[in-house]
């Protein structure tokens, strides 16, 4: 029996997309469609940002995506060796918060210490966000033009009377769009 996926190929550490490898120990066979495009936006203002890590409390990335951009602007800028010798450790001196263990894998690929892994999505970890000590300086959260809101207001509304609540820088770093493919199918 064939199998239509309709995802992008991820690669484990076997070289294959789990969803293949398991759907081929059921003896299916199965075909993966990208439907969904990225491109990447405003990477030299995003690697500014990054270069800077004094500016920020730490870093909210809440999709692979938003990892990749980080590579791409290290890469880009020909900033892999200062990141391995420097901007590592002070990202790392910093909380790193992440949604779900595919992107806090990324994040440890790149040399930085994820938490919050297991909220699960946006608002689950705004509420662990919340629940730590608020930092003096904004948080870096490089997202895409389909981010909900949610995680930015509910950070920006935990103040009282009394104080601000925490601030997001957010940085546009994707633009989604569809690949068309399922036009040929």
């Amino acid at each position: 029996m064939k199998v239509l996926l309709l995802k992008d190929p991820k690669e484990d550490d076997c070289g294959q997309d789990p969803y293949i490898r398991e759907l081929g120990l059921y003896g299916l066979e199965a075909t993966l469609i990208p439907v969904l495009s990225f491109e990447f936006l405003s990477l030299s203002s995003f690697s500014e940002k990054l270069s800077h890590p004094e500016g920020y409390g730490g870093l909210i990335f809440t999709s692979p995506r938003a990892v990749e951009a980080v590579e791409l602007c290290l890469e880009k800028d020909n900033k892999t060796e200062v990141w391995k010798h420097s901007l590592k450790e002070k990202w790392n001196a910093k909380s790193v918060y992440v949604v779900g263990s595919a992107t806090s894998s990324l994040v440890n690929k790149i040399g930085l210490d994820a938490e919050g892994e297991s909220c699960g999505n946006a608002e689950k970890l705004a509420e662990y966000i919340c629940s730590r000590e608020s930092p003096a300086l904004p948080l870096l959260f490089p997202c895409g033009t389909v981010k909900g809101e949610i995680l930015p207001k509910m950070l920006k509304d935990k103040g009282d009377e009394n104080a601000l609540g925490i601030v997001v820088t957010s940085s546009l770093v994707r633009l989604l769009g569809s690949t068309g493919s399922l036009r040929a199918v």
